[in-house]
């Protein structure tokens, strides 16, 4: 068994061989926390929770850190815009994307440390960066001297010598412009802490190359985010923590966007969709299926025709699981999931490949039910369970439960009132013999796009797919 990463950094597919055998560690740059998440944001977070599963089944002890950006220049400008204090707005907001990751079956990360937690680190490591010629204060600032750092932009695979970068609003007293601002001087009405090079706050990269060293110290194996921030965020982030001495991370693995026409998801765009939303359009674990079943490194471009194939692809899952429980009863889980499934997830989290073996089971279970094998529709059905289970999406665990059925919980629960009563008076009339009004009664409720399936335990009925 060898689980194979593509690794940004080498550009190419990398056996995975762990720092300390039997262990993984893993960084996501989480969430900046000026707005509330949209699904671009939350994908990033499902993507690696589904990574963290596998090396678990795998059975790896994971450690997964995930932080908190709570103070930076977007967060301070929503302050000024709306006249609230700026931790009030990063307290409301992290709560929102806690809040969206739990309502996609995200499991919480083992550590998650905010940026304003560890500006004790910070300093450490500025002074040791100082200390070794990588970076200089000035006026207040501290900023890093990317000429000083010879390894600089190898993982965007950039010619420092053709690098455009802004200088940045307010950012004087560079030696270079391409030079980044670890820590910024504190200006009138914003936030700021005390150093030896005065008060301040941090910039946006130091946080990640000090709580890494924090939490996973100065070498772990996996460092990940959105494609994004491969320049300049955790090209900076390599500097620093490299040039402090640390090895850093031992592969790069970075996320795709959801895009809509083309263009990346993003509030500044005016084209986000809120998570807090589409769960009240959309059952959570389908957003789930629809967001973390495509390959990771693949782009979702975003539609609502596509939201209703994934709906309709899970519900087929489901419905083959229901058969068999309503025939069968309970049924945990099978031990190990199939060996082509594994292959497939061993494979740089192919989760396409992967799902295509749920799909088959699922068929193979339905043409077990229809040949009256029960023995192996109960056997497909436990298989189906560990491979949902690896990826988050088994709807009979424990986390799903009580979470609805469908699209719209409250208005399925009033629907499903309304259609018992009408398959009641089907049965009614079925009991009297009176097989004509109950043919008409079917009729007129798939003429309204309802399935109505006849089982062993009643009438069972399922919306329309689209």
């Amino acid at each position: 068994m060898s689980i194979h990463l593509y690794d940004t950094g080498a550009r190419q597919i990398r056996d995975f061989s762990p720092l300390i055998p039997g262990r993984v560690s893993i960084y996501l740059c989480g969430a900046t926390v000026q707005a509330a998440p949209h699904i671009g944001h939350i994908r990033s977070g499902l993507n690696f929770d589904i990574m963290r599963r596998w090396f678990a089944y795998r059975g790896y002890d994971v450690t997964f850190v995930r932080n908190v950006t709570d103070i930076d220049d977007k967060i301070l400008a929503k302050a000024a815009e709306q006249g609230r204090p700026w931790w009030a707005i990063g307290y409301a907001n992290e709560h929102a994307f806690n809040d969206g990751y739990a309502a996609l079956g995200c499991l919480p990360p083992t550590v998650e440390p905010r940026a304003t937690g560890h500006v004790t680190e910070m300093v450490e490591m500025m002074r040791g960066l100082i200390e070794r010629g990588h970076a200089y204060a000035a006026d207040g600032d501290v900023y890093f001297d990317v000429r000083s750092f010879p390894g600089y932009l190898e993982l965007s695979n950039q010619d420092l010598d053709h690098l455009l970068q802004p200088s940045g609003e307010g950012e004087t007293g560079k030696r270079d412009p391409r030079d980044f601002a670890m820590w910024k001087a504190a200006k009138e009405g914003e936030p700021s802490w005390e150093t030896p090079w005065g008060r301040g706050r941090p910039g946006w990269h130091l946080e990640c190359s000090a709580m890494a060293h924090k939490y996973l110290g100065a070498a772990f194996d996996i460092h990940g985010g959105g494609l994004d921030l491969i320049f300049p965020h955790h090209e900076n982030e390599i500097a620093q923590a490299k040039a402090f001495g640390d090895d850093f991370a031992s592969y790069w693995l970075h996320n795709a966007w959801v895009t809509i026409s083309g263009e990346k998801m993003a509030k500044s765009l005016g084209n986000s969709v809120l998570v807090s939303e589409m769960v009240k359009q959309w059952r959570p674990i389908v957003l789930r299926y629809y967001l973390g079943t495509p390959h990771y490194r693949s782009m979702i471009e975003y539609s609502e025709e596509a939201l209703h194939e994934a709906e309709a692809a899970f519900a087929r899952i489901e419905g083959f699981m229901q058969r068999v429980v309503e025939l069968a009863g309970s049924v945990e889980p099978a031990a190990e999931v199939p060996p082509a499934f594994a292959e497939a997830m061993d494979d740089d989290f192919g989760v396409p490949q992967a799902l295509a073996i749920v799909h088959t089971t699922v068929r193979q279970g339905n043409s077990a039910l229809t040949a009256g094998d029960k023995e192996a529709a109960v056997a497909r059905l436990a298989e189906v369970r560990a491979m949902l289970g690896v990826l988050g999406l088994d709807p009979l665990d424990d986390h799903w439960a009580g979470t609805g059925t469908r699209r719209g919980d409250d208005l399925h629960a009033v629907v499903d009132s309304l259609v018992r009563m009408v398959l009641e008076q089907r049965e009614s009339a079925r009991g009297r013999k009176d097989y004509a009004a109950a043919d008409a009664i079917r009729d007129q409720l798939q003429q309204s796009g309802l399935a109505i399936e006849d089982t062993p335990s009643g009438p069972r009925w399922t919306p329309p797919s689209n």
